[in-house]
């Protein structure tokens, strides 16, 4: 076979291998919102308790943050084909034990092991792309990477409603989790046929390391477990938690670089934070992801407890944000490489205004009409987001060695994932606060969005100032310094292996 027809079936093959890697993301991050709306349902057909209900909802989020660092790690020292197909085989298993479940332990139970394995599948997918591809494909390989990011988390409510309607409100909540099993299955059988059997370090120093594993593990889910049960565990007991979180995180940190200093292999290389684009990149994504998230949460709310919408209506409302969000991610991953963090200026920018419009229609078009007048503010914030998700990945990963390319997504993500919690919890306390002093349902929605807001204008100044800095100082860790030889294992070699 000459080298004119094996590159093209090469390109085609990483390309079916990416489609692998994002319908496992997709799946994964689709059940961290798809729930919500079926909450009610559990209750009934289910008998959930609001605790059962709660630890639905927030133990799959700790056990996913819980797992993203060390799963990404693995992949890192053991191959990340083999760690992706694993994660699936178990987040396709224990889906279908959540559907099955017959009491509310079963359920939270294997709702956490649902939630572990996604864990495990998220920054393979990261480190996949990071290893098969480069520079312009790279981009836009993360283009597709963040439309999968922002529709997946937006959709899931339209998902869960559609579910729940077809199905009836006492089983329909079975089917939110019967759903993963065939595109599972799908996505199984796909990946054993096209993703590549890429290259491991064989350096013997590359061990994986059980006492960072513990000091991290432990250090997340004290600082997370406050945040996701704020609602639930009243008191101020809990926020004792956050200090014991910054000493094992200190703790961790220590150890991490003992661990260097003495020649060994970490479980998170702390040289990455002297990358720039990294650390301000991890920055400006948990911020993010902080004000993000909570649109959906008090939204949802709002549509459903206040203007009496169904759970597939308030699907449907929240729908043009995630058409609008995988066009943006789109488009953000064809332009990155010309422009750079400017546009993720752009794309914070314009969901900030897209939330301020949503602020305006909740006021000037009070009742059922509220879901159409939403609708334009919506698509602007969903362009926004797209061309942030998308950018932001693209310059936060791109001078990272491939060899640190799933470690270097999983903390990434686990960033994500404490924004999300962090974003929630304080969001969540200023509309039910405002509910609970009997101020008007708009006027808690309206300051609860503002918080959001606020939230996103922190990210937005940190990328305004990056942006700055980099027009004072060109070519300073942005994609044009990337070396070419810095890619050790990456996608040159997969070429000339032949995947």
């Amino acid at each position: 076979m000459t080298t004119e027809t094996a590159r093209p079936a090469l390109d085609d093959r990483r390309w079916k291998a990416l489609g692998v890697c994002l319908t496992a993301g997709f799946i994964s991050l689709l059940d961290v919102s798809i729930v919500n709306v079926a909450l009610p349902s559990m209750e009934r057909g289910l008998g959930a308790s609001d605790a059962t209900q709660s630890w639905v909802v927030s133990g799959y989020a700790l056990a996913f943050g819980l797992a993203l660092a060390p799963a990404g790690r693995l992949g890192d020292l053991r191959g990340r084909r083999q760690a992706l197909l694993f994660g699936l085989a178990v987040f396709t298993a224990a889906s279908v034990a959540c559907g099955f479940a017959t009491g509310p332990t079963w359920l939270v139970v294997c709702r956490l092991i649902q939630g572990a394995a996604a864990g495990v599948v998220a920054p393979q997918t990261s480190g996949l792309i990071q290893q098969m591809f480069q520079g312009a494909e790279r981009a836009r390989a993360f283009g597709f990477h963040g439309s999968v990011v922002a529709v997946s988390t937006a959709v899931g409510p339209l998902v869960g409603g559609v579910l729940i309607q077809a199905f009836g409100t006492a089983d329909g909540w079975r089917w939110v989790f019967f759903v993963n099993v065939p595109i599972g299955v799908a996505a199984l059988v796909a990946g054993h046929r096209v993703l590549p059997r890429l290259p491991v370090p064989n350096d013997r120093r590359e061990k994986f390391d059980p006492i960072g594993v513990l000091l991290l593990g432990a250090g997340v889910l004290a600082l997370l477990l406050p945040l996701v049960q704020e609602q639930q565990w009243q008191g101020r007991a809990k926020w004792l938690l956050i200090p014991l979180a910054a000493l094992l995180l200190g703790a961790f940190w220590t150890w991490e670089r003992t661990q260097a200093r003495l020649g060994r292999a970490p479980l998170v290389d702390l040289g990455l934070f002297s990358l720039r684009s990294f650390t301000l990149g991890a920055l400006i994504s948990l911020m993010f992801f902080a004000g993000l998230t909570t649109i959906f949460f008090v939204l949802s709310l709002f549509l459903q407890n206040t203007v009496g919408y169904s759970a597939l209506a308030t699907g449907v409302t929240i729908l043009p944000f995630a058409a609008a969000s995988a066009v943006g991610a789109a488009v953000g991953g064809r332009l990155v490489m010309r422009h750079g963090r400017s546009l993720v200026v752009i794309g914070l920018s314009g969901v900030a205004v897209g939330l301020l419009g949503v602020v305006a229609a909740v006021q000037l078009v009070p009742g059922d009409g509220v879901g159409w007048a939403m609708a334009l503010p919506l698509v602007v914030a969903g362009i926004g987001s797209g061309l942030t998700v998308s950018p932001n990945t693209t310059l936060t990963l791109t001078l990272v060695p491939v060899r640190r390319a799933g470690a270097a997504g999983g903390v990434l993500q686990t960033g994500q994932r404490i924004g999300s919690a962090v974003g929630i919890a304080v969001v969540g306390s200023v509309y039910f606060a405002h509910v609970a002093n009997h101020d008007r349902p708009t006027t808690a929605l309206q300051l609860g969005l503002l918080t959001a807001v606020g939230i996103i204008l922190v990210a937005l100044v940190l990328a305004v100032a990056d942006l700055r800095e980099r027009r004072v100082r060109p070519g300073r860790d942005d994609l044009a310094a990337a070396p070419r030889g810095h890619d050790e294992n990456g996608a040159g070699e997969m070429a000339g292996r032949g995947a």
